[in-house]
């Protein structure tokens, strides 16, 4: 059930995260035949390579790299172009057998890149690492959230969700922040992960990696964990734990592997990237998988926190699936899925308008932020006449809208955006092309006659 949870209380600092170097082939969990053609690729792509660049492409110590290249020259695949004074001052090249091999292996698979982790290391290390992540605290969701203007009881909402490692199902009106919110847990999850750029899985190479994904944490961090290339496994990236988006362009097919014939390798799902971090379903109704279909298809992964895959073929194989997800919609829950899939659901938070003051506080925060001075009267206008009297919800997505469209406005007039009274008519009519009060001009003892 999407209930479980994927946390335990061990801290990020117990173990090391990256896995050491290899100091053999054996050492790699790889067969040297996958090596040897990787390495043969990479050197029919590059041309004359010294040693040192082939440790960089491929991601593998000298002494693996001297083995595989050692093979290579004994097959007569290789050869010595050119030594230096030093050990590692080498530069190597195919011979002509070699080159028509290599061609061969690229016909078959044109995936050159770094050497990839086992599966089986794969496993071991995520679910290492899923027992070592920090849980989320009161103190995490007060300082993460100080200067939003959440209520009390959605932050209490949101923290015990991400504390348990439940799923959270955010619901709400259309502009009231749920999308904006389920970025920003991304905020409270703490601690860093190690994130393999490419799986070996039997003969096939799955490209897991994705620098949009995977960020590179804060120098600290990386010393922190020992993230010395020196010292460990270069097949392995540290990262900040993963947050992925995905909205209404979700389809059937993209959660499963998929086969990119122009690298020959398969490219990892987007839910398998985001293991140990944030999966975000946003617009949940609107994909071409019905919700229910789309709730159950992760609800066993999440249960059982791993997920099958398949290989073109059929063959199957298990990967980690540690994540916390984030379900939102702007349609009614009861309408959206049955009982049993509410249930499923985790914790139901519903974001719905700001409180007057809130949304005050929110306009104050977006005018600093656009560099406007803030128009205290200009503000109760808004507030008072414009949302009250239209009969418009105080939604957290209005400030920086309105803003936006003043600056909008301003720029194209060439003169400084200010939210003033006029402008905020202006943007309002923009925004719902909709008749709006009339500014008083003239009238003693009009609240708004004399605000400029």
């Amino acid at each position: 059930m999407i209930e479980h949870s994927p946390f335990s209380t061990t801290q990020e600092a117990d173990l090391p995260l990256l896995p050491q170097p290899p100091r053999s082939v054996q050492e790699t969990g790889l067969d040297l035949s996958l090596l040897c053609e990787l390495c043969a690729k990479t050197l029919y792509v590059g041309g004359k390579m010294h040693l040192p660049v082939l440790t960089t492409r491929l991601r593998l110590p000298v002494s693996v790299l001297r083995e595989v290249l050692d093979t290579l020259v004994a097959d007569q695949l290789a050869e010595v172009s050119w030594r230096g004074e030093s050990e590692i001052d080498v530069q190597y090249q195919l011979t002509g057998p070699g080159r028509q091999r290599a061609a061969g292996w690229l016909e078959r698979s044109a995936y050159v890149g770094p050497a990839p982790v086992p599966l089986e290391m794969y496993r071991s290390v995520s679910q290492r690492q899923a027992a070592t992540l920090p849980r989320v605290s009161a103190q995490d969701v007060a300082e993460a959230f100080a200067e939003d203007c959440l209520s009390p009881q959605v932050r209490e909402l949101v923290g015990a969700a991400l504390h348990s490692g439940r799923a959270l199902f955010l619901y709400g009106p259309s502009g009231s922040g749920k999308s904006t919110l389920a970025r920003k847990l991304g905020r409270l999850l703490h601690g860093v992960v190690a994130v393999p750029y490419a799986l070996a899985v039997g003969p096939e190479i799955v490209q897991l990696h994705d620098p949009a994904v995977h960020l590179p944490p804060p120098l600290a961090q990386q010393a922190r964990h020992g993230a010395d290339r020196r010292s460990t496994d270069a097949r392995w990236a540290l990262c900040q734990r993963p947050v992925l988006q995905l909205g209404a362009e979700l389809t059937q097919p993209m959660l499963d592997l998929r086969r990119d014939s122009a690298h020959g390798c398969y490219q990892a799902p987007p839910h398998l990237k985001a293991n140990n971090g944030l999966l975000i379903v946003d617009d949940l109704g609107r994909q071409r998988i019905p919700a229910d279909e789309l709730l159950a298809r992760f609800a066993r992964p999440v249960e059982q926190q791993q997920d099958v895959l398949s290989l073109q073929g059929g063959s199957e194989f298990t990967v980690p699936f540690n994540v916390v997800l984030a379900l939102v919609t702007s349609q009614e829950p009861e309408m959206l899925l049955d009982a049993g899939a509410l249930r499923r659901a985790g914790y139901k938070i519903h974001i719905g308008p700001l409180g007057d003051a809130a949304y005050r506080t929110l306009f104050r925060q977006q005018c600093r932020a656009c560099g406007m001075e803030v128009d205290e009267g200009a503000l109760a206008y808004l507030v008072e006449e414009l949302h009250r009297g239209g009969g418009q919800p105080l939604l957290a997505s209005f400030p920086r809208e309105i803003l936006g469209r003043v600056a909008d406005f301003a720029g194209y007039a060439g003169q400084p955006a200010r939210p003033t009274v006029a402008a905020l008519d202006q943007a309002w009519s923009s925004m719902f092309a909709a008749t709006v009060p009339q500014l008083a001009t003239g009238t003693e003892g009009s609240l708004f006659a004399r605000i400029e």
